[in-house]
C-alpha cells in the first residue's frame, strides 16, 4: 500500500478538515494582497515594474521568493533524500550562480533597460528583429521554468488532499493555472512583488522550524545526522559520497559537468530574475538587492541540508518514492513525520504548514513567470514590432493581461505530461535553455563593441534551437519509465541536460554572426552611450 494512499483512507483523514483550512488560509491571503495591489496599479510602469517604488531589502527579499522555487524547496529535497550528495550539488549550483548575476548584470541591466532584456538589445540594435527573438526567447525560457512548478503543485496538493491519481494530479496543475493567471491579470508586478516578499518569509520560517526540529532529533550533531541517512538509506557510505547519480557511467559524469555548467550560468539569464532588477529606483538599490537576495537564498539552501538528509534519516526510500516517483513530496513527508506521524495532530499541523508555504512558493514563482513572458510579448512583440511603437500604454497592459491567460493555458497543457519529472531538473533545463539564449546576447551587447544584429539573432535562436531540440531528444523526453513521454524511445542525445553543447553554440554562433556582419554603427556612438549608461545609470529610467 503506498503512502498516499494511507493518507487518503486513514492516518491522515481524521485532520483533513484541518489541513485544508490552514492550507485555503495561505492561498486566500495571498490572494487578497493580490487584489489590494491591483487596486494601486495605474499604469505601464506599475504593471512592469511596480512603479520602480521598491527598495534593495524588498527587492532582495521579493528575488530570494521568485528564486527559491518549487525546484529549491521541493526538487532539491527529494534530489538528496534519494541521492544524497549528489542531490545537495543542486544547492550548490543554484546559489553559486548568483554571483555571476552580481558580477555580469545586474547593475548594467538594471541601467540599460525599461522593463525587458528586450530594452536592452534595442537600444543598440534594429528593434523588431531583435525584440522578436528576445519575446520568444523569454516565453519559451518561462515556459519550460513554469513546468516545474506545475508538477511541484500537482506532487504537493496529490499528497495534501491524498489524491492517488493522474486525473486528479492533473486537475490540479488546471487550479494552479487559474490562481496564477488571477495574480498576474490582478496584480501586475506589485501584486507579485508583495506576494513573493510574504512567501520568501515563510519559506524561511517554515524551513528553520523544520530544520531545528530535525537537528532537535539528531542532538544538534550534523554527523549523527548524515550517518543516519546514510544507514536508512541502504546505501551506506555510498550515500554521502560523489557518484550515487552521476558517477555511475561516463555518460552521468559528463551530465554532472553539462547540469553544473547550466546552474552556473543560467541565473544570470532567466527572464523572471532579470525583470526584477527593474523594480528598484537606482543602480544601488539594485546591487543592494542581490546582496541581500545572496544572503537570504545562501542560508535557505544550507537548511536543505536539513531538509534532504533529515527526510533520507528518517523516511524510507520506498515512503519517498511511493508518494511521488521523483521525490518532489520528501519534504512535507518529512515535516508530517517530524512532527509526530500522520496520526499526530502536530504531525498534521506541520503537513499543513510545510504544504501551505510550498504552495505559496510555487504561487509566487508562476506569477513571476508569467509576468516576464506576458511582460515580454506586450512590451516587445505587441508594442514595438506588431504596433510599431504606436501602442497606448493601456493598450500595452491589455494585450499583456490577455497573453497571461494564453501562457497560463499552455502551461496547463505541457504540466499534465511532466508528472514523473523531479522538479529541480525540470528547473535545470530552464537554465540551461537560459544561459543559452539569452546570457551569450547579453553578454556581448552589453561588454562587446563589434556585437551586431545578426549576431544576436544567431546566438539567440541559436542557443534557444539547440537547448530545446537536445532536450526534445533526449531521455527527459523519452526513452525511461520517468521520461514525459515514458512509452516511446527517440532519446538519441544521451544527456538529460544539455547545457554542455547548447551553451558553447550560442556564444560560439553569436560571435560568428557578428563578424560575418558590418559594424553597421553599433561600435560607434550607440555603444558608448550604453556603455556609460549601463557603468553609471545616467540617463536610466
Amino acid at each position: 500500500m503506498s503512502l498516499t494512499y494511507q493518507l487518503a483512507a486513514g492516518g491522515a483523514s481524521e485532520h483533513r478538515p484541518l489541513i485544508v483550512t490552514l492550507f485555503s488560509l495561505f492561498v486566500v491571503a495571498t490572494l487578497a494582497i493580490t487584489v489590494w495591489a491591483g487596486r494601486r496599479t495605474k499604469d505601464a510602469a506599475d504593471f512592469y515594474a511596480g512603479g520602480r517604488q521598491f527598495t534593495g531589502f524588498q527587492n532582495g527579499l521579493a528575488i530570494s521568493g521568485d528564486y527559491m522555487s518549487a525546484a529549491s524547496f521541493l526538487g532539491i529535497a527529494g534530489a538528496i533524500a534519494l541521492f544524497g550528495y549528489d542531490g545537495f550539488l543542486y544547492s550548490i549550483g543554484f546559489l553559486v550562480a548568483w554571483l555571476v548575476a552580481l558580477l555580469l548584470v545586474a547593475e548594467p541591466l538594471r541601467n540599460s533597460g525599461r522593463y525587458t532584456m528586450g530594452d536592452v538589445l534595442a537600444y543598440r540594435m534594429r528593434q523588431r528583429p531583435v525584440r522578436t527573438a528576445a519575446g520568444v526567447s523569454t516565453i519559451t525560457v518561462s515556459i519550460f521554468y513554469l513546468l516545474a512548478q506545475m508538477v511541484g503543485a500537482g506532487a504537493l496538493v496529490a499528497l495534501l488532499l491524498g489524491i492517488t491519481g493522474d486525473l486528479g494530479k492533473n486537475l490540479i496543475v488546471v487550479f494552479v493555472g487559474i490562481v496564477m493567471i488571477l495574480y498576474v491579470t490582478i496584480g501586475g508586478m506589485k501584486g507579485t512583488t508583495w506576494v513573493q516578499m510574504v512567501k520568501a518569509v515563510l519559506l524561511i520560517g517554515g524551513t528553520l522550524v523544520i530544520t531545528f526540529l530535525v537537528f532537535h532529533k539528531f542532538n544538534y550533531n550534523l554527523s549523527t545526522l548524515l550517518g543516519a541517512a546514510a544507514d536508512n538509506s541502504g546505501k551506506g557510505a555510498a550515500f554521502l559520497e560523489p557518484g550515487l547519480k552521476y558517477g555511475l557511467t561516463t555518460t552521468s559524469k559528463i551530465d554532472f559537468i553539462s547540469l553544473g555548467i547550466a546552474l552556473v550560468l543560467g541565473t544570470a539569464g532567466l527572464p523572471h530574475i532579470l525583470i526584477r532588477f527593474y523594480t528598484v529606483p537606482t543602480a544601488k538599490a539594485a546591487r543592494k538587492s542581490v546582496n541581500w537576495a545572496i544572503g537570504i537564498i545562501g542560508v535557505f539552501y544550507l537548511m536543505t541540508i536539513a531538509l534532504g538528509f533529515g527526510a533520507a534519516a528518517l523516511l524510507s526510500n520506498k515512503e519517498i518514492t511511493d508518494a511521488d516517483k521523483a521525490g518532489n513530496t520528501a519534504a512535507p513527508l518529512l515535516a508530517q513525520e517530524i512532527g509526530g506521524g500522520a496520526d499526530s495532530t502536530g504531525g498534521a499541523i506541520l503537513l499543513a504548514m510545510i504544504s501551505a508555504v510550498a504552495f505559496a512558493t510555487i504561487l509566487a514563482v508562476v506569477a513571476g513567470l508569467t509576468l516576464a513572458s506576458s511582460s515580454s510579448f506586450a512590451h516587445d512583440l505587441y508594442a514595438n514590432v506588431i504596433r510599431k511603437g504606436k501602442a497606448t500604454e493601456q493598450e500595452e497592459v491589455r494585450a499583456a493581461r490577455i497573453s497571461a491567460v494564453i501562457i497560463g493555458m499552455v502551461a496547463i497543457g505541457l504540466g499534465t505530461l511532466a508528472g514523473n519529472l523531479n522538479v529541480a531538473g525540470l528547473v535545470a533545463l530552464a537554465f540551461a535553455v537560459a544561459a543559452s539564449a539569452n546570457l551569450p546576447t547579453l553578454v556581448y551587447s552589453l561588454f562587446w563593441k563589434r556585437f551586431t544584429t545578426q549576431g544576436a539573432l544567431w546566438s539567440i535562436y541559436g542557443g534557444l534551437i539547440s537547448a530545446v531540440g537536445l532536450v526534445i531528444f533526449s531521455p527527459v523526453v523519452s526513452g525511461k519509465e520517468t521520461s514525459m513521454i515514458p512509452d516511446a524511445d527517440f532519446a538519441w542525445f544521451p544527456l538529460e541536460n544539455p547545457g554542455l553543447i547548447s551553451i558553447p553554440v550560442g556564444f560560439l554562433l553569436g560571435w560568428i554572426g557578428a563578424l560575418l556582419t558590418k559594424d553597421e554603427g553599433a561600435g560607434g556612438k550607440k555603444y558608448a552611450e550604453l556603455e556609460v549608461r549601463s557603468m553609471t545609470g545616467t540617463g536610466a529610467h
